[in-house]
C-alpha cells in the first residue's frame, strides 16, 4: 500500500496560517483513515517542542512519540501553498503531514528529506500545474 495517493494531495495559490496548515494535514490524513481526530493536537504538541521546519521551503508536521495511539496507518498529505506559509518566521511552501505505524515514519521522513535536498526536484515540485502532476514528481522520487 502506497502512503501518498492523489486525495492527499493539494495546490492552494494562497497563504494560510500555521496553524490552519497543520489542521489541513491532519485532516487529510484522517480523510486517509491515517490517524485519529487526536492526531492534530499531537502535531501541535511536536511543534512546541521542537519546530518541523526543515528547511527549503519545507515543514513536515507530525505527532510525538507519546501519541503513536492516534496513528492507524502510514500515510502522508502533500500542500503546497503557493502564497507561503509563515513557519515561526520560516517561509514555507510545502507543508507534508506525516502519520507513521511503527518506525515507518523514520523511513517516510528520510525519502521526503532526500526530495527536498535536491533544489531541482524542488523548482519542479514548485512548477506543477495540478495535483497529478505533483504526485507524479513525488512518486517518481519512491515516496
Amino acid at each position: 500500500m502506497s502512503v501518498l495517493n492523489l486525495g492527499q494531495i493539494r495546490i492552494h495559490s494562497g497563504s494560510v496560517a500555521k496553524d490552519d496548515a497543520m489542521a489541513e494535514a491532519a485532516g487529510i490524513l484522517q480523510d486517509a483513515g491515517a490517524v485519529t481526530g487526536a492526531y492534530l493536537d499531537a502535531m501541535r504538541q511536536r511543534e512546541q517542542t521542537v519546530s518541523t521546519y526543515m528547511g527549503n521551503l519545507l515543514a513536515i508536521p507530525h505527532g510525538t512519540n507519546e501519541t503513536k495511539d492516534a496513528i492507524l496507518a502510514s500515510a502522508l498529505s502533500f500542500v503546497r501553498y503557493d502564497g507561503g506559509v509563515d513557519w515561526d518566521g520560516e517561509k514555507v511552501t510545502f507543508v507534508v503531514g506525516i502519520a507513521g505505524k511503527g518506525d515507518e515514519h523514520l523511513e517516510i521522513l528520510s525519502q521526503i528529506a532526500i526530495l527536498f535536498s535536491d533544489e531541482d526536484e524542488v523548482e519542479n515540485l514548485k512548477r506543477a500545474q495540478t495535483p497529478e502532476e505533483l504526485y507524479r514528481l513525488v512518486s517518481a522520487a519512491g515516496v
